[in-house]
């Protein structure tokens, strides 16, 4: 199996991207990763929430294959500790499926196209991060699950 997770926007700290690109190394050791940043939407300024959310769609879906499985992290998806997450990692790969694509939307979300198209929703938290701290917690969190199924060191009950 293969894990994508796609992100709107480029993130603008280079501390943070520094521990993504570390997380995402560490990740690489238990199963092939790919971050995949989709560009800013130009003229935003010019656009209502709902014409961005539908730019922004149209992007993430271009992305997607028949075959992929999308989750969408969105503040109204079911919430895992680390363990039943690394549970459910584990289920998919047992599945036999290619591709589990995670998605991270812009500032207002996805659009309904997103939301028809998407098999799940994963809630991270029930308080609001901001885009660019999700990816970093939401590949912290991979890389945690995958110790987890290893019994590794890294996490502690």
């Amino acid at each position: 199996m293969k894990i994508t997770l796609l992100a709107i926007g480029k993130t603008d700290s280079k501390n943070l991207q520094n521990l993504e690109e570390d997380y995402t190394k560490r990740l690489s050791h238990y199963i092939s990763f790919t971050f995949d940043i989709i560009p800013d939407i130009k003229n935003v300024k010019n656009l209502t929430e709902i014409q961005q959310k539908e730019s922004e769609g149209e992007e993430i879906l271009k992305r997607l294959q028949p075959s992929d499985v999308m989750v969408l992290l969105d503040e109204k998806g079911k919430q895992f500790s680390s363990e039943i997450f690394a549970d459910y990692l584990q289920k998919k790969m047992n599945s036999g499926l290619k591709n589990l694509v995670f998605v991270i939307g812009g500032p207002y979300g996805f659009s309904d196209a997103v939301y028809t198209k998407a098999q799940e929703k994963i809630s991270l938290s029930a308080m609001t991060f901001s885009h660019q701290m999700v990816r970093l917690f939401f590949i912290e969190q991979l890389y945690r699950g995958f110790t987890i199924l290893r019994n590794e060191p890294y996490h502690h009950q």
